[in-house]
């Protein structure tokens, strides 16, 4: 196997694990909105979701830490779109179930859902950047 075969399955894998990670129907939305691509929307959405993740990400922990329900609900709920749009479905379904706990008021039994939720946010971070950086 020649290097430039070796490299396109390792490009072919990741992009395969990108495509686990983010909705292809969500992403080919995405796409059908900006046809061309002179828009750049598909990167502009990506380039949305990382700074507000960059923001969020620490909320959450000081939030969760400090057993803040409500800035815990807060983080959750506005992941929770945001995520959806670029098709982490994942990711939203974990920011919808720790906002229905922390909605309650509960901050017990939070630990393994959120350290779920940082696993997540790296995987879509990464999925994102696999697909930004492979656009075909």
């Amino acid at each position: 196997m020649s290097i430039d075969d070796r490299f396109e399955a390792r490009t072919g894998k990741a992009r395969a694990d990108a495509m686990a990670t983010l909705d292809p129907q969500a992403l080919e939305r995405l796409r059908e909105l900006d046809p061309g691509g002179q828009s750049k929307l598909l990167v502009r959405v990506a380039d949305a979701f990382g700074t507000s993740v960059a923001r969020l990400l620490p909320q959450m922990t000081t939030a969760f830490q400090a057993r803040d329900a409500a800035a815990i609900r807060h983080v959750a709920h506005t992941l929770k779109s945001s995520s959806a749009s670029i098709g982490a479905v994942k990711l939203s379904q974990l920011c919808a179930d720790i906002e229905a706990v922390s909605r309650e008021g509960r901050v017990d039994g939070l630990a393994d859902a959120i350290a779920a939720f940082h696993r997540e946010v790296t995987a879509v971070q990464g999925a994102l950047k696999q697909i930004l950086d492979n656009p075909s």
